[in-house]
């Protein structure tokens, strides 16, 4: 994450865009009464010029994404899939699961199910309590320090050797038990590692307080308002993984309707699904992770057009997953992949830098707040 655009892919764009012809054919997304209106790209504020050389030249080439979609002003005005996927096929989204879950935690705070995110975590998780690297300070842990992935034990995704990186955990029997049993090697707080079992728990402490499976509380708050229908939890585990401990598979088209909900402030068609109170503090920038601010699970991102720039609140997922919404040219941008473990997942970003910002008429630029 400290160096979005690489130069390899940075190399590719401008090759895809300077080397292409005039085959790709644009078509407006079709209505699917899914609640998605539609509309034709050449209706937004996009010069369509580069757009299409890059569609065009990527079909020729070989790459690992999966999808792209853009929402322009709460309407879907392009829709893409390559590599044979489609519209209908929900996908792994990997992490982009960990920003989903922070709009539940938002859902249980609203509902009066949590109530507090100074809580401690142990006022909500009743079946697990530390028994291994006893210290007082886990007793500090608060539901805000797992949204900021600063709890303090010494868990680190990004880093083989520590005992909370993930791949070692999905190893472990109950990955809830082993996490609390984990040495506190940070004051919480004090330091932000990206920490997936830190989400499990979060996920699980919504479970136990409102007595409903993440799936449940998932469709009854959030999914069925919504209107989200095809999605499925898993995880590549080959172990029997709990239910807190699933990821999420959604179709691209109701993954934008996640980046809507964000970009319109905890709306969908007109319902509170969520208090525009919590879309704000989750996408405001609390901490950071390896340089890049870091809100309750989501990242703000910053993109740059005409000296101006533009923060993306980004959710993000290992292989190309990811929701990107930009307020201030009101778009939402969603991508699929399967680049996993492997530096082509960040091509989304020099799309958007390369491809799609310098499309953009500059005078559709909200001007800034007062």
């Amino acid at each position: 994450m400290k160096r979005i655009f690489t130069l390899t892919i940075v190399a590719l764009l401008t090759s895809l865009i300077c080397s292409a012809q005039t085959e790709y054919r644009y078509t407006q997304p079709q209505l699917l009464g899914d609640g998605w209106e539609t509309a034709n790209l050449k209706s937004t504020a996009f010069d369509t010029t580069r757009l299409y050389a890059f569609f065009n030249q990527l079909t020729k080439e070989d790459h690992e994404l999966h999808g792209m979609l853009l929402v322009d002003n709460n309407q879907l005005v392009l829709e893409e899939y390559f590599n044979g996927y489609n519209a209908s096929q929900p996908h792994d989204l990997r992490s982009v699961s960990k920003s989903i879950i922070s709009i539940l935690l938002g859902i249980a705070i609203d509902e009066g199910i949590i109530d507090d995110i100074n809580d401690p975590i142990s006022k909500y998780l009743k079946s697990h309590n530390p028994e291994k690297n006893l210290d007082n300070r886990k007793n500090e842990i608060t539901i805000e320090h797992l949204l900021t992935m600063s709890a303090g034990w010494d868990c680190n995704d990004w880093d083989k050797n520590s005992q909370g990186q993930e791949d070692r955990i999905y190893k472990k029997k109950d990955w809830i038990q082993y996490t609390l049993d984990l040495p506190v090697i940070n004051d919480p707080g004090s330091v932000s590692n990206y920490c997936t079992m830190g989400v499990v728990i979060l996920a699980e402490i919504i479970s136990q307080a409102s007595g409903l499976s993440i799936d449940q509380f998932a469709r009854e708050f959030l999914f069925e308002p919504l209107g989200i229908k095809d999605y499925q939890w898993g995880h590549t585990s080959k172990k029997e993984v709990i239910e807190s401990g699933k990821r999420l598979y959604l179709t691209p088209r109701d993954l934008a309707k996640i980046g809507q909900l964000i970009l319109d402030q905890g709306r969908w068609n007109g319902r509170q699904i969520v208090s525009a109170s919590w879309i704000e503090a989750a996408t405001t920038s609390h901490t950071s992770i390896t340089g890049v601010e870091y809100g309750y699970l989501w990242w703000n991102i910053p993109f740059h057009l005409d000296g101006k720039a533009l923060v993306s609140k980004t959710a993000t997922g290992n292989g190309g997953q990811y929701i990107m919404v930009i307020p201030e040219i009101n778009i939402v941008a969603v991508f699929t992949g399967g680049a996993y473990n492997s530096q082509g997942d960040k091509l989304a970003f020099a799309i958007i830098q390369n491809v799609l910002l310098p499309s953009l008429n500059p005078a559709s630029i909200k001007p800034e707040e007062k």
